[in-house]
């Protein structure tokens, strides 16, 4: 099976999980620069800014993997669409954590959004993985998965951050969401040094 439909299927999804999520911004209340500061909008804002750059960091690397692979297979797309319903997850969290939002984050919607970056993390290992199994240990693929340091560190990151949210401080698990955003954020080299070789 090509991998070009698969592809094509995904960005798809990925552009209309964006679009979902820029439509429920909500709108300052008032005209002025001062609207823009006022709780409210400034969460609902910082929250989509957090998710749009953990969607682009899924897009991005869904791109290299699958640029990095020669074809696919059924255990491939459904692993695909178990990371595409995962992903399609962020902009109902988002949204949730956001609104709750009075004074201060609340628990469970933060702990809750979480949980889909924890499901997202391993839905995409799960992907990687499948990819990995059809390209074979000594694929171009392989090698530049390597020992996936980053994406281990990301799941103890989300495994740490949910109980912080619902039993500490929440505003402690965005900060940890945030810097597993950084973490991925930097581009990751090694599909683009392994391809050039």
């Amino acid at each position: 099976m090509s991998k070009a439909r698969l592809e094509a299927f995904s960005d798809g999804v990925i552009a209309i999980l964006i679009t979902i999520m820029v439509l429920e911004l909500k709108t300052p209340h008032g005209n002025d620069w001062h609207a823009l500061i006022e709780r409210e909008f400034a969460v609902g804002l910082l929250s989509y800014l957090l998710s749009f750059v953990y969607i682009a960091i899924y897009w991005n690397n869904h791109h290299h993997m699958l640029h990095a692979s020669s074809r696919v297979n059924g255990t491939i797309l459904w692993a695909n669409i178990h990371l595409l319903f995962w992903l399609s997850l962020v902009p109902f969290a988002t949204r949730w954590m956001a609104e709750t939002a009075d004074v201060h984050l609340q628990h469970i919607p933060t702990a809750a959004y979480g949980i889909v970056l924890l499901l997202n993390a391993i839905a995409y290992t799960i992907l990687a993985r499948a990819l990995v199994r059809q390209e074979g240990p000594q694929s171009k693929l392989a090698r530049a998965m390597g020992r996936d340091f980053k994406g281990k560190v990301s799941l103890a990151l989300y495994i740490a951050a949910i109980p912080l949210a619902l039993f500490v401080r929440p505003q402690m698990s965005v900060a940890i969401y945030a810097i597993v955003a950084m973490i991925w954020f930097v581009p990751d080299r090694r599909v683009e040094r392994v391809l050039a070789d």
